[in-house]
């Protein structure tokens, strides 16, 4: 795994969803503190040792990384593109974040409305709702898994 090695943006007190104002930490060390393994600079890989990447989103990754969610990422880069964010519509707020759709049909990328996981099998790119739906953790952590699984079959692994 690899992470950026510079300081986080902002440290959050997640029990207070605040920022914590006094505390700094490193991106590169709290990611080996949290995947509880060894995290290599993300300015030192050597892709021909890969099969597969997997970009992380929500807030940290876009405070630190610069990109929020991947699939963002995927339609600027990848013309397009065929990714989900889940639904197009809130229903309730149980997908609040689904404007996001706009943004990435605007960068010339193709939604499709998925509950878990979505495989462009011509780019080669795999996608999953994640976060982006308010419902119970352990669906999203299985919608993760699925995605990965997806990412191994496409490596061929």
């Amino acid at each position: 795994m690899f992470a950026p090695d510079v300081s986080q943006m902002h440290v959050i007190d997640h029990g207070k969803s605040q920022p914590l104002e006094k505390e700094s930490r490193d991106v590169l060390s709290e990611s080996a503190r949290i995947a509880r393994g060894n995290i290599i600079d993300l300015a030192k890989p050597n892709v021909s040792n890969h099969d597969a990447v997997i970009f992380p989103g929500r807030f940290g990754a876009a405070k630190n990384l610069l990109c929020c969610i991947f699939l963002v990422l995927a339609a600027k880069v990848l013309p397009g593109v065929d990714v989900t964010v889940g639904h197009e519509e809130e229903e309730g707020g149980k997908w609040p974040y689904a404007g996001t759709t706009q943004a990435v049909t605007a960068l010339g990328a193709k939604h499709t409305v998925k509950e878990v996981t979505h495989v462009d099998q011509k780019n080669k790119v795999v996608t999953t709702a994640a976060f982006m739906c308010e419902t119970k953790l352990h669906l999203i952590f299985d919608g993760i898994g699925a995605m990965v699984r997806d990412v191994l079959k496409l490596s061929g692994k």
